[in-house]
């Protein structure tokens, strides 16, 4: 019995030696500037970047196999550590938000059928493209919410998602899981955007939707900026020209555009020492600049959507964009 006992406690340490040596012989050596960067990384490993985790991510980024901005969560603070390690130059890009593009919800949209299934988007897309009326419509299910690692998604009880950007990392989860591909990831300053994914002619969407686009081109027509563009009888506002005017959205019928500006859009404040050369009156818009040859001219509060073409326009560059909270003050 002893001699057993001592036989394999021996082949123990035997084997407890020669996993020691073979772990140094062995050893994967890791780049010091890896560690340094995963520890600088947000440790979501939401797989947004498009690897597994933050690790994979981590080693990419030493053999320059991706951006340093590739990380969706970690923000302009994180690029510029990741940077300074890797000894480049910061790279940044505009931030992105998860945004729903569809207003199809329980009051709007027609529903072909009751479903009772699995209560998981994609299993229910399988079963005639979904209960509801609209192909493109958002299936109510919840799925997106479930799949975003932050909480950023909440069900209404209209049963659409909504997405609190102030927690949206823009990871890209939901847009992945979302078998209607009706999120998309855009730009956070920009806070127009056309709710809906509709590509039916505007007759077949009046019949199953009240919130849907009708492909009437009343937006792209009374936009200035030329920032509607029309896409299978879809508005799609270009985001690289949009100035956030709001035009658009008050002459949409079905009101399915909508603007997060809710008002506080920035107002134009012509200064003291405007020549009154009349440039800012030939690019407005909504004509709310008014004032003689030659002399200081005068922004109307009431008409003015912060379009900011006056200012680009200005000669002399007297014309400021304020907060029309302290502009009106």
């Amino acid at each position: 019995m002893i001699e057993a006992i001592l036989s394999l406690g021996g082949l123990g340490i035997l084997a407890g030696f020669g996993l020691g040596v073979a772990s140094k012989k062995f050893a994967v050596k890791v780049d010091p500037r890896q560690e340094a960067i995963l520890e600088a990384l947000p440790g979501a490993n939401c797989g947004g970047c498009g690897f597994p985790g933050c690790s994979g991510m981590a080693e990419a980024l030493v053999k320059g196999n991706v951006p340093i901005n590739g990380c969706p969560v970690g923000g302009s603070e994180t690029v510029e550590v990741i940077a300074k390690i890797l000894g480049v130059e910061a790279e940044t890009k505009d931030p992105v938000v998860a945004r729903l593009l569809c207003k199809g919800g329980h009051a709007a949209a027609k529903e072909k059928y009751l479903y009772h299934g699995v209560p998981d988007c994609r299993a229910a897309a399988l079963v005639a493209g979904g209960r509801k009326a609209c192909g493109y419509g958002c299936l109510g299910l919840g799925t997106c919410a479930r799949s975003c690692p932050f909480d950023a998604i909440t069900m209404s009880a209209d049963g659409l998602p909504v997405i609190d950007e102030s927690k949206c990392t823009s990871c890209g989860n939901c847009v992945a899981a979302c078998p209607k591909n009706i999120i998309q990831l855009l730009p956070i300053h920009k806070k127009v955007t056309v709710l809906c994914s509709s590509h039916d002619k505007g007759a077949a969407v009046k019949k199953i939707c009240t919130a849907g686009c009708i492909g009437c081109s009343l937006c792209k027509k009374v936009c200035p900026f030329e920032a509607i563009e029309m896409d299978r009888f879809l508005a799609r506002v270009i985001p690289e020209k949009c100035r956030q005017c709001g035009l658009c959205v008050a002459k949409c019928p079905t009101k399915v555009i909508e603007d997060q500006l809710a008002g506080l859009h920035p107002l134009a404040v012509i200064g003291s020492s405007c020549n009154g050369c009349a440039e800012c009156v030939k690019v407005c818009p909504v004509e709310a600049i008014a004032g003689e040859a030659g002399k200081l001219h005068i922004v109307d509060p009431a008409k003015c959507v912060g379009c900011r073409a006056c200012a680009d326009a200005c000669p002399i560059d007297v014309i400021e964009m304020e907060p029309r909270v302290k502009a009106l003050r």
